[in-house]
């Protein structure tokens, strides 16, 4: 703990590692939002695996990717920003280059958890709308028997850009959205449900920074030695998943809040409060449980991914300071 720690490697470790794994989980992550933004009496999917062969059929294979270009380039900062920040503040929290305790861990954790939420909240902002698009098309071509006046309700901030009645308009791209919102609503527009994104992103790290850094050490083989990447691999896939299943019903709190387009008698939300009530009231408990598969599934990856660009290197490796370091020492 007593070494100097390189913020541009780290950097660099985190943007490359989050950019491989949304690549790799993107459908998966796609699925979850469509899950959690369903209601009862109103499913469009019945699954993930129904959700992403509906997709492909309505949509070609792209339509899994739908959103993908703003997430891939707003993880990169993202990611940077939350594995750099953790290993700022271990460092700063360390006492003469000694362990952590798990207090400390936990609050090195909850730091950084509060730094991404500066990207995250926009660029889940975008990513949702562009996400949820093709489940308020497919849940309009349906059958039903609803009033006309009832039809998708749509959020007035998108209604020049953002048109949710199929075969009328092409979805909006992210920048579409994104300059309507500022022009509508200004920065905060892009910041709608930042109080449910710090609510699901403290708690995530507060588990999964101490979780990982202690299952890490189950495979050391000495307390100086380096666990070996596929241990690494190992501890975060476990980590990530649990701490995702964990804060599960803050991200489906936080996905309705951020979903300004509704189907057909799809309720609004006033806040954290509301939702939380209305979704209790209406769905029941097991609600706050939808996508937590998929959630599960997407983070476990993704941050095993993580875990292995550390330890591996690349970062340190193209800032020059250090060979690959593909094997354990």
């Amino acid at each position: 703990m007593s070494q100097q720690i390189s913020l541009p490697a780290k950097l660099i470790n985190g943007g490359i590692a989050g950019i491989v794994g949304v690549t790799c989980v993107f459908p998966i992550d796609l699925a979850k939002t469509r899950l959690q933004n369903q209601r009862q009496g109103q499913q469009v999917y019945k699954s993930m695996v129904d959700c992403l062969i509906k997709t492909v059929r309505s949509e070609g294979y792209f339509g899994m990717y739908r959103g993908a270009a703003v997430n891939l380039t707003l993880v990169t900062p993202e990611k940077a920003i939350k594995m750099a920040a953790n290993d700022f503040f271990r460092c700063h929290l360390s006492k003469d280059g000694r362990g952590l305790t798990v207090f400390r861990e936990m609050l090195a954790g909850c730091a950084a958890g509060m730094c991404q939420v500066i990207i995250t909240t926009p660029m889940e902002m975008l990513k949702i709308q562009l996400q949820d698009a093709g489940r308020l098309a497919t849940q309009q071509r349906k059958p039903c028997i609803i009033p006309p006046n009832r039809l998708a309700t749509t959020n007035t901030v998108l209604s020049r850009s953002y048109n949710v009645v199929p075969n009328t308009s092409p979805h909006p791209s992210a920048t579409q959205i994104a300059r309507e919102l500022l022009h509508t609503q200004g920065i905060q527009g892009l910041y709608k449900g930042l109080g449910a994104t710090l609510l699901r992103d403290v708690p995530f790290s507060i588990v999964y920074f101490p979780l990982f850094a202690n299952l890490n050490k189950l495979g050391k083989p000495s307390p100086d030695a380096a666990a070996p990447f596929y241990w690494s691999f190992i501890s975060g896939c476990v980590a990530g998943s649990t701490a995702a299943v964990a804060v599960n019903p803050c991200d489906v709190v936080k996905t309705r809040l951020q979903s300004l387009s509704k189907g057909a008698n799809e309720e609004t939300y006033s806040g954290i409060i509301d939702c939380f009530s209305k979704v209790m009231k209406r769905e029941g408990p097991s609600a706050f449980l939808k996508g937590a598969g998929c959630r599960a599934l997407v983070i476990a990856p993704l941050f095993g991914i993580v875990q292995v660009m550390y330890f591996i290197g690349v970062g340190e490796f193209i800032m020059s300071q250090s060979s690959l370091k593909l094997i354990s020492d």
